[in-house]
């Protein structure tokens, strides 16, 4: 029994969904990280005059400071965040909001006076208010 509800909860949609979600996010991942490294990195180094952008380091007694490498992770970084943003999160809030129905009103359970215009029962008889006698119960509404 244990086998069953194991290959059960395996196959249950949400973790098939988040298996291939990290795989594909893997993927573009690496994607993002070879756009960065190997053409934004250069363009921006063209522009501020170094050869290599990822070479940008300093040493302080014998470590190595990777700035560039630093850098470089956070444009992919602002990248990475900037298409999940407009190609996951947009599409699917506005897929939402889309089929999100709007709630059925309830039914009224006031009425208001002829005479005071308070709000009374449906089914009163006499306004608690201005104490006129009213017509049966839900007619004048």
């Amino acid at each position: 029994m244990a086998a069953g509800g194991f290959k059960a909860f395996l196959m249950r949609g949400n973790v098939v969904d988040l298996a291939v979600g990290v795989v594909v996010g893997a993927a573009f991942g690496a994607v993002v990280t070879s756009l960065t490294k190997d053409l934004l990195t250069p363009l921006i180094a063209a522009v501020v005059g170094k050869p290599d952008f990822s070479a940008i380091q300093f040493t302080i007694n014998g470590s190595k400071f990777l700035v560039g490498d630093f850098i470089n992770a956070i444009i992919s970084f602002i990248l990475i965040a900037a298409a999940v943003y407009y190609f996951v999160v947009l599409p699917v809030n506005a897929l939402v909001e889309r089929m999100r129905k709007a709630p059925v009103p309830a039914d009224p359970t006031t009425r208001k006076c002829p005479e005071c215009l308070s709000e009374i029962p449906l089914d009163a008889r006499r306004c608690a208010f201005c104490t006129s006698t009213l017509s049966a119960g839900r007619a004048s509404a």
